[in-house]
C-alpha cells in the first residue's frame, strides 16, 4: 500500500500504510472474513466439515447444529430451537 500524493511526510517517503482492519470490498476481505468466522466457531467446540470448508458442525446430548457460510451470509440449521438461538446470539456478540 503506498501513500497517497499530498500525504507523504517529508523524510518519510519509503513509508507505507499498514491496514490494521480489513475493510469490505477489498481482494483480501473475503479471507479476512473466514478466518474470523473459523476462529470464533472453532473456539467454540465447532468442527470444520473435512470435505468443504465452509460447513461447520456442533452435536451433543441429541442437540445438532450445522452452520453453511456462503460469502457473508450464514445459514443455520439444528434440531433444537434454543441452541440455534443459542449459536445465533454467540454469533452476533462475537463476530465482528
Amino acid at each position: 500500500m503506498d501513500q497517497h500524493d499530498g500525504f507523504i511526510a517529508k523524510g518519510q517517503e519509503g513509508k507505507f500504510c499498514k491496514l490494521l482492519k480489513s475493510l469490505y470490498g477489498l481482494k483480501q476481505a473475503p479471507k479476512q472474513w473466514h478466518e474470523n468466522f473459523d476462529k470464533t466457531l472453532t473456539s467454540a467446540g465447532f468442527i470444520v466439515n473435512e470435505a468443504d470448508k465452509c460447513v461447520y458442525y456442533q452435536y451433543g446430548e441429541g442437540d445438532t447444529v450445522i452452520l453453511c457460510l456462503y460469502v457473508d451470509d450464514i445459514l443455520i440449521f439444528g434440531n433444537n430451537f434454543n441452541v440455534i438461538k443459542e449459536v445465533k446470539d454467540f454469533l452476533s456478540n462475537n463476530l465482528r
